[in-house]
């Protein structure tokens, strides 16, 4: 008989991706049975994520579940992940990367399009950060729930447009409701976007564990290390407007990553490029070396935290 592995989510598309992954890595040895939960952070709409606890609200619901024995395994989107996971549990795969870019959904194909002085919605600090840093004229508001509340709250007229991750929609097969592909050069994404993040309980079976780490995506892997590397360099969380990009090239990889006011008035930020693909130590040093350019420039303007 096969094993059964319970999977926690937040989100069916994602659970049902990485089922399939497992079952096929296993060779039919391993079934699936999924978890759903609401977490905190799909509860609180009426404020904003950093006024309501950060990151952490999206994850602890699940983490809590893998402590208890709940589940054997939790599906999440990487960018909601903390960059300091709980003792117990340890990121053990990351599924191959969907489309990093955030996309504009309304009338409007592009940021340079969107009329002056609209209101855009948005539940992200590093979106509006980077919305105002280009169009300072435009209006930000909050803007939470989950896709379908989103597309809602624009059809009641509550914002006249809003940005949301491609790789959400894509996997919700609602791509078409996006009215343009926002480039990484006008909005660099949030670190981990795009990639599916599987956490582990650090005394999981070796069974369990081999089967996991075949649904790994080395790519992704090396992104999502440097990614986070930068984040935590820089203490990087919902309560500040951070980014960050790698990505492996014919050449090697290339990365940059950003720091802006909440107002997007003041911009930090660092690129870089390696002529060879790199290790995973790399790629963290990678991350990390961006993330301390950052913070000498945000020391040299006198921001204390750098």
């Amino acid at each position: 008989m096969p094993q059964t592995v319970r999977i926690g989510t937040l989100a069916l598309a994602q659970a049902n991706l990485f089922a399939a992954l497992l079952g096929e890595a296993s060779g039919g040895t391993i079934a699936t049975s999924i978890h759903t939960y609401t977490t905190t952070g799909d509860k609180i709409l009426d404020k904003p994520l950093q006024d309501a606890g950060g990151k952490g609200l999206f994850t602890k619901e699940l983490d809590r579940a893998q402590e208890t024995g709940e589940i054997d395994v939790a599906v999440h989107s990487l960018k909601d992940v903390t960059v300091t996971l709980p003792k117990h549990l340890f990121l053990a795969s990351y599924l191959t990367r969907e489309d990093p870019h955030d996309c504009l959904i309304g009338p409007w194909k592009s940021i340079a399009e969107l009329p002056k002085g609209i209101v855009v919605g948005t539940s992200s600090l590093r979106r509006k950060a980077q919305l105002l840093a280009v169009r300072p004229d435009l209006k930000a508001v909050t803007f939470r729930g989950n896709v379908q509340t989103r597309l809602r709250k624009l059809a009641e007229g509550q914002a006249q447009a809003t940005i949301l991750a491609a790789a959400g929609l894509r996997r919700l097969g609602m791509i078409d409701k996006a009215a343009g592909i926002i480039p990484v050069t006008d909005m660099l994404p949030a670190g981990g976007q795009g990639i599916i993040g599987i956490t582990l309980r650090i005394d999981a079976p070796d069974w369990l564990a081999a089967a996991v780490a075949r649904t790994d995506d080395i790519a992704s892997r090396l992104a999502a290390v440097a990614e986070r590397a930068f984040l935590r360099r820089l203490d990087g969380s919902c309560r500040t407007p951070i980014a960050a990009h790698f990505h492996l090239t014919g050449a090697g990889a290339e990365m940059a990553g950003e720091v802006l006011s909440d107002d997007g008035d003041r911009r930090w930020r660092a690129e870089g490029k390696l002529d060879h693909t790199p290790t995973e130590p790399e790629a963290e040093a990678f991350g990390l070396s961006l993330g301390d350019q950052v913070a000498a420039q945000r020391a040299a303007d006198g921001i204390e935290g750098s």
